[in-house]
Order: structure tokens, then C-alpha cells, then sequence
């Protein structure tokens, strides 16, 4: 107690003097909502943190636990404060949102790496429809290069037909527009090569 608090007049009492007395606890029960937890602590700490006439700046609430445990939630409290959503929202909003955050963020978290999986595997399945194509031509090719293609002309050239149909049929992206015109480029090339030969 400081000096003089009791009377000023008479200057009572003379000197600061310690008090003996029990400590005040904020006590509640193990079942009660974290929101609520975190609310009675915000109120306790705007009303008691100044300095009054039996205690320092600071000294209630405190995390100290006498005889009672600290609750997960006071000792997040007194380490960094309310939650941030809490300074912001109501209540019930910022419990909804914090709630919400927590299944949205592992969530978040599995998905990334697919996300960034997804347009690779994309561009992969746009080249693979041009490159089976591809993969026929070669085979026309290799038989021409044997002189297997002269001996049935019109079999090679009806194949040579239904590549180019179905890559006149392929539906691609602008970006991949320059793979099918490359490979319609090639089928033109095999099938002069055909007509040559065939003559």
C-alpha cells in the first residue's frame, strides 16, 4: 500500500507497506467455449492492466497458475494476445472464421501441389493427341523407306488420308495450334513423297 493512501491528512501510512493477502484467480470451467475464455480475458486485462493502489501495472491477469492450470487458451492469451480475427469481427464471426481457417488451410495446403501438377498434366495429354499421330507417320514412313508402301499405294495413301482427317479434327489451345500445323505440314511432305514415288 502506498504511502499516505489511508489518510493523506495525517499522512497514513507513513511508509509503502506490503500487504499480506490471497491472490485473485479468474478461474473457469474445463468445457468452457475458448471465445468466452478469451472475451473474460480481454475484459480482466482492459479493466485491471493500469496501476491502482494494490497492484503494479500488468500484475492481473497474469500467467501464473496457482494450485489451477493454465487453459491452452489463457496461455495463448497472455503470450500473444487475442486472436487477430477478434480485434476486427464480432465474436461469433471471428470463432466461425478461425474455425473455418483451420480445415481450409491444411486443405489449402494438399492442393497446392496439385494445382501446380494440373497444367503440366494438361500440356502433356494436348501433346500426347499430336504425338500418337505422329507416331503413325513415322510408321508410314519407315514402310516407304522399305518400298513397302508402293506395293499397295492406294492402302498407304488411305492411311496417309485418315491421319490428316483426325488431325484436322484435333481441338487444341491456341498454344498448341503450332504442333497440329507442323503436323499437317509433315503429312503433305509424306504424301508428295508417295505420289513420287508412285509415278
Amino acid at each position: 500500500m502506498p504511502a499516505g493512501v489511508g489518510d493523506l491528512a495525517t499522512n497514513r501510512p507513513a511508509s509503502d507497506k506490503i500487504l499480506l493477502a490471497p491472490k485473485a484467480v479468474l478461474a473457469v470451467r474445463r468445457d468452457l467455449h475458448p471465445a468466452i475464455q478469451y472475451a473474460l480475458l480481454s475484459a480482466a486485462a482492459q479493466i485491471h492492466a493500469e496501476a491502482g493502489i494494490f497492484q503494479r501495472a500488468g500484475q492481473f491477469p497474469i500467467a501464473e497458475s496457482i494450485g489451477l492450470p493454465l487453459s491452452d487458451e489463457a496461455q495463448r492469451f497472455h503470450k500473444s494476445g487475442r486472436p487477430f480475427l477478434q480485434h476486427y469481427l464480432p465474436l461469433w464471426m471471428a470463432v466461425l472464421a478461425e474455425r473455418l481457417l483451420v480445415i481450409v488451410i491444411p486443405i489449402v495446403k494438399l492442393a497446392y501441389p496439385l494445382l501446380r501438377f494440373i497444367p503440366a498434366l494438361y500440356g502433356w495429354s494436348m501433346r500426347s493427341k499430336v504425338f500418337r499421330l505422329y507416331g503413325e507417320m513415322r510408321f508410314l514412313e519407315l514402310k516407304i523407306e522399305r518400298g513397302v508402301a508402293e506395293r499397295d499405294l492406294n492402302v498407304t495413301m488411305g492411311q496417309l488420308d485418315r491421319i490428316e482427317q483426325r488431325a484436322n479434327q484435333l481441338r487444341m489451345p491456341k498454344a498448341y495450334a503450332s504442333m497440329v500445323y507442323s503436323l499437317l505440314g509433315h503429312i503433305t511432305q509424306v504424301r508428295e513423297r508417295l505420289t513420287k514415288r508412285g509415278h
